[in-house]
């Protein structure tokens, strides 16, 4: 066991070397994080899909207050957390970073549980990062011709915020908004620290450009929503967009963030390999599972 000290009402837990938490198995590399609000009719199939054409991938569902039967439709096996209440998409997506950077994993990818995501095409993201000519890859509906149809609205929108990003950080995104992404460790890191609220895929772009990561596109197929529904409604577009445009200037004089250093090394000793959690500001954390041990279902 790990040495604890004791901090108020709260046990903090000091982080213990594991490299692997059976023998001989492989450290842990790849984690498909699927963000899902009230996705009972679809959330099952992705789960499976996800795991038949990616079997050396785990997979956590992060739960953000679904008042439907979404927890209920998840495989048992499948790790779950929870939120107590809807934080949205932001708060989701930082709950799965924080996950993936406190366990050590070398790379995350977001897909969503509505099922426009296709699993085949996670894996093509994942080559492209470990080419290692990037730090985040955006699968990109529209960087060539896919058939995918956006209306009227959307498709002025994404304009508009393709056409602020290009003026305020000189990066050319095609599909600035999409959340069809993966990201190396360095990027998991920074998102563990902190990550935008609300709709933060263009923000997160600005952000990390600034910082200095790098970000490039990838050509994906993505199918249409067949259940469910969008966050973002026709008549909350022109709210989103203002909404967006205002947060995007706002980061063009705000400090970059990835400062943190959830998920770092503890030391230059420890290989790649032994990569290791640090506990997060406030004493909180999630503690990898024993030597022969395996993570909750549900958290």
């Amino acid at each position: 066991m790990g040495a604890s000290q004791q901090i108020g009402p709260l046990t903090e837990t000091m982080p213990r070397r594991r490299k692997h938490d059976n023998p001989g198995d492989p450290p842990r590399r790849y984690l498909a994080i699927v963000p899902v609000f009230n996705e009972g009719a679809s959330v099952r199939k992705v789960v499976n899909r996800l795991r038949r054409a990616l079997p050396d991938f785990d997979v956590i569902v992060i739960d953000d207050g679904s008042t439907d039967d979404t927890v209920r439709q998840v495989p048992s096996d499948v790790p779950v957390v929870s939120l107590p209440f809807n934080l949205g998409i932001g708060g989701a997506m930082q709950t799965g970073y924080r996950y993936a950077a406190l366990h050590g994993y070398e790379i995350a990818v977001q897909v969503d549980g509505d099922g426009q995501h296709r699993p085949s095409e996670v894996r093509r993201l994942v080559e492209h990062l470990q080419e290692g000519h990037s730090d985040l890859v955006v699968g990109s509906r529209f960087l060539e011709p896919s058939g995918y149809r956006q209306s009227p609205v959307r498709k002025l929108g994404a304009w508009m915020l393709r056409a602020l990003i290009r003026t305020l950080c000189g990066l050319y995104m095609t599909d600035c908004t999409s959340g069809f992404r993966a990201a190396n460790r360095r990027v998991i890191r920074a998102f563990a620290h902190w990550y935008p609220e609300d709709y933060p895929e263009p923000e997160v772009v600005l952000l990390l450009k600034r910082a200095g990561y790098q970000i490039t596109e990838l050509p994906v197929k993505m199918r249409h929503r067949r259940t469910g529904r969008s966050s973002i409604s026709p008549m909350r577009g022109v709210f989103y967009m203002i909404k967006v445009a205002v947060c995007l200037l706002l980061d063009v004089v705000r400090e970059p963030w990835p400062t943190g250093k959830v998920g770092q090394p503890l030391n230059d000793e420890y290989a790649k390999d032994d990569y290791l959690p640090e506990p997060v500001s406030g004493g909180l954390r999630w503690d990898p599972p024993g030597a022969g041990g395996s993570p909750p279902a549900h958290v």
